[in-house]
């Protein structure tokens, strides 16, 4: 079934163009044995995986709770709105508020595709073309993954947000590649290593938590090809240039901040919107939510140097600013260790099942 006839929401075209202006750097130097970025290239080839083999597509999801997550990370939960409702309606807003979070993620995901596919186009160096190119393929497969994961187990499909389409947007249009870098790889890259490990560290279902656990093993590797990259390049900028990339910082992180109000499922179920969007900013679990948004984000932003007073006084109105000293490789080095617990798992029930169907011939 076509994905225009799975959307809660119409959808009145079935993609998106934007014009934009870039530049197509070749070079001829091709000799960069010591470059961290081919330590990560390394990394990546030896990482790659098939969402087709490595996943267990037969497992199925909850039609009630389709990812098993407690009701209280709804953001509505204990609200008048939600005691009044019925359990039909509850389940309801599980599903809906769950569809909506993974197509956000798949729409991102669709833009990290894209943004890496430029990076690969713009970046001068040979060896984070390199990188770049292992970064699309990962991106390609997360699409593959999450659109395979809302069409075959939840069946149904909300559109991008405006919030996150005014960011890929402004990613994609800009014609310095460092923009792509700052914007994808530190930036969405970083607010999504928050929101998947949300429901990879909450959700019971062992189909929706290892797409997580998976995905962010490749995304950890992305965050820190942009850390290692802009590392460099930051210092070398005028004043003037490193402010305009700190107003990027800061007007994008408020941005994403506020975009998870997620009125487009409170609309579709016929929920006063604005009362279900205040609740939903008003939220204990909602400001928790919001605050780990940036645990990623914050500390890498401080290592590429983009660290005035200005950026500083941002994240500590967002509250955000206690991440300052977070310890960005321990964190990589947990979301690796997390996806191979999960393969060995996945092993372990493989081995089972082959006992099993042994025992019963």
């Amino acid at each position: 079934m076509s994905s225009l006839h799975r959307y809660t929401l119409p959808v009145v075209q079935t993609g998106w163009s934007i014009g934009s202006q870039v530049s197509t750097e070749f070079n001829w130097e091709y000799d960069n044995e010591n470059s961290k970025l081919l330590q990560l290239y390394e990394t990546s080839k030896k990482q790659q995986w098939n969402a087709t083999d490595r996943i267990d597509w037969s497992q199925e999801l909850d039609p009630e709770n389709p990812q098993e997550l407690d009701d209280r990370m709804i953001p509505i939960y204990g609200t008048p709105l939600w005691e009044k409702m019925g359990k039909h309606d509850r389940i309801e807003v599980r599903r809906h508020q769950q569809a909506h979070s993974l197509s956000q993620f798949l729409h991102g995901e669709q833009g990290a595709l894209m943004v890496s596919a430029r990076i690969v186009q713009m970046v001068p160096e040979m060896d984070a073309k390199f990188y770049a190119a292992t970064q699309t393929m990962d991106e390609a497969r997360h699409v593959e993954a999450y659109s395979r994961l809302l069409h075959e187990k939840v069946g149904i499909i909300y559109p991008i947000t405006s919030g996150l389409k005014s960011l890929l947007e402004t990613i994609l249009t800009d014609s310095r590649w460092d923009f792509c870098y700052l914007g994808m790889q530190v930036l969405v890259e970083g607010l999504a290593l928050a929101a998947f490990q949300r429901i990879r560290d909450f959700s019971k279902n062992p189909l929706a938590a290892s797409i997580n656990a998976y995905v962010m093993q490749d995304e950890a590797r992305h965050v820190a090809f942009g850390r290692t990259a802009l590392r460099g390049y930051y210092p070398q900028l005028t004043e003037a240039e490193r402010k305009e990339r700190e107003d990027f910082v800061i007007e994008a992180c408020y941005l994403m901040r506020d975009r998870f109000d997620q009125k487009e499922v409170w609309g579709r179920l016929g929920l006063p919107d604005e009362e279900c969007a205040k609740a939903v900013r008003e939220s204990e679990t909602m400001r928790q939510f919001r605050q780990r948004l940036f645990s990623r984000i914050v500390p890498t932003v401080k290592d590429i140097g983009l660290w005035s007073p200005r950026v500083q006084a941002a994240f500590a109105d967002m509250g955000a600013i206690e991440f300052a000293n977070v310890d960005v490789e321990a964190q990589f080095a947990q979301d690796q260790k997390i996806a191979e617990e999960f393969d060995a798992r996945r092993v372990v029930m493989e081995s089972i099942e082959a006992a099993r169907a042994e025992a019963g011939h």
